[in-house]
């Protein structure tokens, strides 16, 4: 992927160790790098905030600042509407973050962007303009309100060479990634992870809140899901990988956690609920560096193994194939 000129130039600058964010370098406790929110109606805005804000040298995610913002809300979802004004509030007076009418004009004060809106439907309006201006954007999940939008999304960002990536901080469990590192270790049969499903009527029923445990399903297993089928009546959902093995999805047992089974037994570890602070770090490293942790192909079909779920349970419970689920979506995209 091709970077815009200043991520390279503060790539370049992290690497060989230079000293002032103003000639693109990697960026100092007193000039720290500049972030841009977008969407000021989750409790993410308020945590992600005083984490960096707060942070203090010489810790190195004091070297990020949450600097600006767009205030953003959907009227239609109440968990937005009814929370958007307190958290502008909070991050304007506590914060000191400045708040802009236009994403446009917050882009041209900032070094990158966290769209942070809970909504995932007008992501794709609100990535444009931050793609567009060529600036490092992570997007809190849903990445999208669809998997046509999310392919969209990746698009922009390939074609405009912008570093793009998102989703759920339970990637960054201390216990999930212990387990990815397990699988990569070999001799995975099966792979079970859960976290709550609260659905939301205008998005996939996984998308709202079951994307947590899709996430570390998919931190665990990585790519290369054939196969999709939701069993009547619930939300577990169970997905075969290409080379034989099974990724689960079931949000019936409590809280989050996964389960990793081999020939030798099955280890199961649940949340430590330690992830926002991973998160923050991984995002801190991304901003620097420009260098996407999660790889687009592995959001993209994570999001299909959601999308499949609706499509099971359209098709009357069915299998049906990630690979027709995306060529569906990539046809929506395009139009």
């Amino acid at each position: 992927m091709q970077l815009p000129g200043r991520i390279v130039m503060l790539a370049t600058a992290y690497l060989l160790g230079a000293s002032t964010l103003g000639t693109g370098a990697e960026p100092s406790f007193e000039k720290p790098f500049r972030i841009g929110m977008i969407g000021l109606d989750t409790s993410h805005v308020k945590a992600f905030t005083e984490i960096f804000n707060n942070a203090k040298a010489p810790d190195p995610l004091a070297k990020c600042r949450v600097v600006a913002a767009f205030k953003g809300g959907s009227p239609d979802i109440p968990s937005s509407a009814d929370r958007v004004d307190g958290y502008t509030k909070l991050l304007a007076e506590k914060h000191g973050v400045k708040l802009y009418e236009t994403i446009e004009e917050m882009c041209k004060n900032v070094d990158g962007v966290m769209l942070e809106s809970v909504d995932g439907r007008p992501h794709l309006k609100q990535a444009r303009p931050v793609i567009k201006a060529g600036l490092p954007l992570f997007i809190d999940k849903p990445v999208a309100g669809s998997l046509a939008d999310v392919i969209e999304i990746y698009r922009l960002a390939k074609e405009g060479g912008v570093p793009v990536w998102g989703g759920s901080s339970l990637r960054f469990d201390s216990n999930v990634v212990k387990a990815a590192e397990k699988a990569k270790q070999g001799g995975v049969k099966k792979v079970i992870a859960w976290s709550p499903c609260h659905k939301e009527p205008h998005h996939p029923d996984l998308f709202w809140y079951g994307v947590h445990g899709v996430e570390i399903l998919f931190t665990v297993m990585g790519t290369g899901c054939e196969k999709v089928v939701r069993k009547e009546g619930t939300e577990i959902v169970t997905g075969t990988w290409s080379d034989g093995r099974i990724g689960v999805f079931d949000p019936t047992r409590k809280n989050y956690g996964v389960e990793v089974i081999t020939a030798d037994g099955k280890t199961e570890m649940p949340s430590k609920g330690d992830f926002y602070k991973g998160q923050m770090k991984a995002i801190s490293d991304f901003f620097v560096t420009g260098k996407v942790p999660v790889r687009p192909e592995e959001t993209v079909e994570m999001y299909a193994f959601m999308e499949a779920a609706d499509e099971s349970k359209r098709q009357g419970y069915k299998e049906v194939s990630i690979a027709e689920v995306m060529a569906k979506a990539r046809k929506a995209a395009g139009k």
